[in-house]
């Protein structure tokens, strides 16, 4: 394992020997991939590396959550490698036994390939993308079963041989092709919890200091920021409202509401210590487009209903929201969004109001009320910022006017001329 600190590689003899610290410069290592104690194994180069991709090279800011599904997917990944390569293995193995052994090879071979790979597909142990892999498997198993056969009967004029792989090879293709069509809108699992992770974060922060690029939590400043009466006597033309602080607060942090010339704010009142004084210059612009951005869970799908009927927000006001999302129409057959699912999200999804239902389709409210959400910090800093730039540049180029958008009620009863709009894609 290289050293972090001066890139020497150390092997597990000379560390041990050197109780865990680098026998050039020693500095101490943060993991030991080789522990048994240790259920997920990796090295120090591995968790910095992870650190270097989220931030782009220590240019974006990214939060706590953001790294730790950054962790999850990594980690899970090199974890769950085995298991793939189990089913391949497994898939190799058959033609071979297949060719040069008898017929009951062929029927233990494909027992092998069909209990394993099922079981895999099963197995809320293993991570999406194995489980989809180990689907595949089974389908390409009974393609190759089915074309082999075919073109066996066909050289020895066997029709009992035809017969055969047809008995065989359908079946595992039908199998194959029903788990994937599970599994395609399947709730991931998250491999890691917070407890570990945390432990991860302080150990390596410990040893090798604070990662610069990681938000603290999103605290509260009470005291009221003084600001240049000249600036407030503007306003801005937009505001981006999160319905959480923290992505409000790496949306400033990465320096967005600058680049996008707009105002950023979340709507729990983050940031504290400016929030009055930028709403009093918000609702001095009739012009002022909003744009809400929020998880896929009940409670971010509320958050366009509560900006259009609070008195605290843009009630009674002619202004036009655009609904960057998260929706699940932006990604309901999208197979690499990490969709996670949970009893408590499917009870409030039941308990939302007709306001908020009506603008949601059929799909989507199934979608809901099966307790399935996606969180925005399931997207890398990279990524985020990006499909949310790209949102709003589609709002202003479309202007409510084209596919791009959908033009949610054009009348609410919330007594103002209010505009509503969702920008139909996220990325």
């Amino acid at each position: 394992m290289k050293c972090v600190n001066c890139g020497v590689d150390n092997n597990l003899k000379d560390r041990t020997a050197n109780q865990g610290r680098c026998t050039n410069c020693n500095h101490t290592f943060a993991f030991e991939p080789t522990s048994k104690e240790a259920k997920y194994k990796f090295t120090d180069p591995f968790f910095s590396n992870i650190i270097t991709d989220i931030s782009v090279n220590n240019t974006l800011y990214f939060t706590p959550k953001q790294f730790f599904y950054a962790l999850d997917k990594r980690v899970s990944k090199k974890y769950n490698q085995m298991n793939g390569w189990k089913s391949c293995g497994c898939f190799l193995i058959f033609p071979v036994t297949v060719i040069f052994t008898a017929g009951i090879s062929l029927v233990i071979g494909l027992a092998i390939i069909l209990i394993n790979s099922y079981l895999q597909t099963k197995s809320t142990d293993n991570k999406l993308s194995v489980r989809k892999e180990n689907a595949k498997v089974i389908q390409i198993s009974g393609i190759v079963i089915l074309i082999v056969g075919i073109l066996g009967s066909l050289s020895y004029n066997s029709f009992p041989l035809f017969i055969i792989s047809v008995i065989l090879g359908m079946p595992l293709i039908y199998l194959g092709t029903i788990q994937k069509k599970r599994l395609r809108d399947a709730a991931e699992i998250v491999g890691i919890n917070q407890d570990l992770f945390q432990d991860w974060v302080n150990r390596w922060q410990q040893i090798n200091g604070t990662i610069t690029n990681m938000l603290p939590s999103a605290r509260q400043q009470i005291t009221p920021a003084t600001i240049n009466p000249d600036i407030t006597a503007y306003s801005f033309d937009r505001v981006v409202v999160c319905d959480r602080a923290e992505i409000a607060q790496f949306l400033i942090a990465n320096n967005f509401h600058f680049e996008n010339n707009c105002a950023v704010l979340s709507i729990t009142g983050y940031p504290e210590n400016i929030f009055s004084t930028v709403m009093e210059m918000l609702q001095r612009n009739p012009n002022l487009e909003v744009y809400a951005l929020h998880n896929a869970s009940p409670r971010g799908l509320n958050l366009v209903n509560h900006l259009r009927t609070s008195p605290n927000w843009f009630s009674n006001s002619n202004i036009t929201i655009y609904d960057l999302g998260l929706l699940p129409r932006q990604f309901m057959k999208k197979s690499k969004v990490f969709i996670q699912s949970s009893e408590e999200s499917g009870n409030e999804a039941k308990n939302l109001s007709i306001d908020v239902k009506q603008n949601l389709t059929e799909a989507e409210i199934d979608w809901l009320e099966s307790g399935k959400f996606v969180e925005l910090e399931s997207f890398s800093p990279k990524k985020l910022l990006r499909v949310v730039t790209q949102g709003i540049a589609q709002s202003r180029q479309s202007g409510g006017n084209d596919n791009a958008l959908i033009g949610v009620d054009d009348d609410y009863n919330s007594g103002g001329g209010m505009t509503f709009f969702a920008v139909d894609s996220f990325g």
